[in-house]
C-alpha cells in the first residue's frame, strides 16, 4: 500500500494497518533427528530386555533441553514429537499489507496521530473507498466531530469494505481540524492498493441427447490454500440443476455426521484446480421457454483461507446454446427390442405441436437422400402415413411400419414430416440405431 499527502506541515497524520488473521510462526530450523535413531537400531525393540534399557541409555547420552549446553550439541535433536512440525505455537502479526483479493472483506485499523506540541480541536474525520466506478463513505464524523486530540495523542477507528471490484483502489482519509494557533486546516491522505482475482472459473456446456451438462473448473491463483465451503449453481428460472459426484464409499453414503458436518473441499495454492459437473434439467414446456434465451444460471462460490478468513464470489450469467423453438417436434416413443431380418416391425412415434395454433394435416415418409446407396431400413407398405391436424400444444401418437434388409447395427434415417396445408417440410428425425438379427 502506498500513501500520499498534500499541503504544508500538519499536526495530524494518518497511519493505516490492515487487520487480518495472523500467521503461524515457523522455525527456520533444519531437519531434527530422534536420538533413538542415532544410538540404537530398529531391531532393538524385538528384544524386550534391550528395549527396556533404551530410556536409560538415552538419558545417559542426551542432555535435557532445559540444561545448559554451551556447545549446542543437542540443537538438532528431537526432544518432543511436536517439535518435528516446525511450528513454535506463536502467531505472527502481518508484517506487510499483503495481497487483497476480490470477494474478501477489507478491514483496516486507522490511527490519526497528533505529533505536535499543541492540542488539536474540532476534528472532522472522513474515510472513503474510491474505485474506478464509485466512491463509498466508510466513516464520517461531521455530525459528531472529535472534540480534541492532545499533544502526542491519537484517535483510532476501524473501517470495513466488501471488495467487489478488481483493479486499483484508494483509501481516502481526510481530516478538517483547528490547529494549535486556531487555524482551520485540511489534511488529505491517500492509501492505494490493487485488488486481484483469487479464482478463475472456466465453464463448458455440452448437450448429450437433449440433456445439458455444465462443467466448471475452479483454479486457485492465491498464495494460500482455499477451502471451498460452497460451490453452488443457481439455475435460471426454467432450469433445475443437479451436482453429479463420483460413487462414494458405502460407509459415507448414509452417514448423518457427514451430512451435518461436510468437510470443505481443498484447492491448493498456486494453481490448484477442482472440477464440478452439473446436470441441468429443463422445467419449462414449450409455453414457458423463451425463444433465443440461452441463460443457464450462475455459480455461487464461498471459501475460507487457512485461518478461517471468508471469501465469496458470484460469477456472471453462464450462457448455453440458444433455445430455438420448433413448430413441430417428432420423437421416438418406443423401438422394438427384437428386430429380425426382412421381417416387418413397428416404430412407435409421437408428433407434438409446439405452437399456439392448430397445424396440419401431415404426411410422414422416408426421404430419399442424394447418396446412391440403398436404404437399409425402408417402409413396409404405404410409403406415406397421413393423419389429420394437431391442436395447439397437442400431440398424436402413431406407428410406422418398417423392414430391415441387412444384419447388424443399422440406422433408421430420413423420417420427415410434411405439412400439406402450408406446403412446408420440417427437420428430419435424428438417426435411430437398431440391431437386426436373424430369425
Amino acid at each position: 500500500m502506498s500513501s500520499t499527502g498534500q499541503g504544508g506541515p500538519h499536526s495530524l497524520a494518518f497511519r493505516v494497518m490492515r487487520l487480518c488473521k495472523p500467521s503461524f510462526q515457523v522455525d527456520s530450523i533444519p531437519l531434527l533427528l530422534d536420538p533413538a535413531d542415532l544410538l540404537v537400531g530398529e531391531d532393538i525393540f524385538d528384544d524386550p530386555v534391550a528395549a527396556a534399557q533404551v530410556p536409560r541409555l538415552l538419558d545417559s547420552h542426551v542432555s535435557s533441553p532445559d540444561s545448559s549446553d554451551p556447545s549446542y550439541r543437542t540443537r538438532l535433536l528431537l526432544h518432543h514429537p511436536s517439535d518435528s512440525i516446525g511450528v513454535s505455537g506463536l502467531l505472527v502479526l502481518p508484517q506487510a499489507f499483503g495481497a487483497i483479493y476480490l470477494g474478501e472483506t477489507f478491514c483496516s485499523y486507522i490511527s490519526i496521530n497528533n505529533s505536535s506540541n499543541f492540542e488539536v480541536r474540532d476534528i472532522i474525520i472522513k474515510a472513503e473507498m474510491q474505485t474506478e466506478r464509485q466512491r463509498l463513505v466508510l466513516l464520517e464524523t461531521s455530525k459528531s466531530p472529535v472534540e480534541s486530540i492532545r499533544a502526542g495523542g491519537r484517535y483510532d477507528f476501524i473501517v470495513e469494505h466488501d471488495v467487489k471490484e478488481l483493479g486499483a483502489h484508494t483509501l481516502v482519509c481526510t481530516a478538517l481540524y483547528n490547529d494549535g494557533d486556531g487555524e482551520r486546516k485540511y489534511l488529505p491522505q491517500f492509501f492505494k492498493f490493487i485488488v486481484a482475482n483469487p479464482l478463475s472459473v472456466r465453464t463448458k456446456v455440452r448437450v448429450v441427447k437433449e440433456t445439458t451438462f455444465l462443467e466448471a473448473c475452479i483454479e486457485n491463483h492465491t498464495k494460500s490454500n482455499l477451502f471451498m465451503d460452497q460451490v453452488e449453481f443457481e439455475p435460471a428460472g426454467h432450469w433445475g440443476a443437479k451436482l453429479l459426484k463420483a460413487d462414494e464409499h458405502h460407509s459415507e453414503t448414509k452417514s448423518q455426521t457427514r451430512e451435518m458436518f461436510k468437510p470443505p473441499v481443498l484447492i491448493r495454492s498456486g494453481g490448484g484446480v477442482r472440477n464440478y459437473l452439473y446436470q441441468l434439467i429443463s422445467h419449462g414446456s414449450a409455453q414457458t421457454k423463451v425463444e433465443g434465451s440461452n441463460i443457464l444460471g450462475k455459480l455461487q462460490i464461498t471459501w475460507r483461507t487457512n485461518l478461517g478468513e471468508p471469501g465469496r464470489l458470484q460469477t456472471q450469467q453462464i450462457m448455453g446454446t440458444p433455445i430455438t423453438r420448433k413448430d413441430i417436434e417428432l420423437q421416438v416413443v418406443e423401438t422394438p427390442s427384437g428386430i429380425k431380418l426382412e421381417r416387418p416391425f413397428s416404430l412407435h412415434l409421437k408428433l407434438a405441436n409446439e405452437t399456439e395454433k392448430e397445424l396440419g394435416p401431415f404426411e410422414v415418409s422416408l426421404s430419399q437422400d442424394d447418396s446412391r446407396e440403398e436404404k437399409v431400413v425402408v417402409i413396409n407398405g404405404l410409403q406415406t402415413v397421413v393423419f389429420p391436424s394437431v391442436e395447439a400444444f397437442g400431440s398424436k401418437d402413431f406407428h410406422l411400419n418398417l423392414i430391415a434388409t441387412k444384419l447388424g447395427v443399422q440406422k433408421i434415417t430420413g423420417i420427415t414430416v410434411f405439412n400439406t396445408m402450408e406446403r412446408k417440410s420440417y427437420d428430419p428425425l435424428p438417426d435411430v440405431e437398431i440391431f437386426v438379427d436373424l430369425d
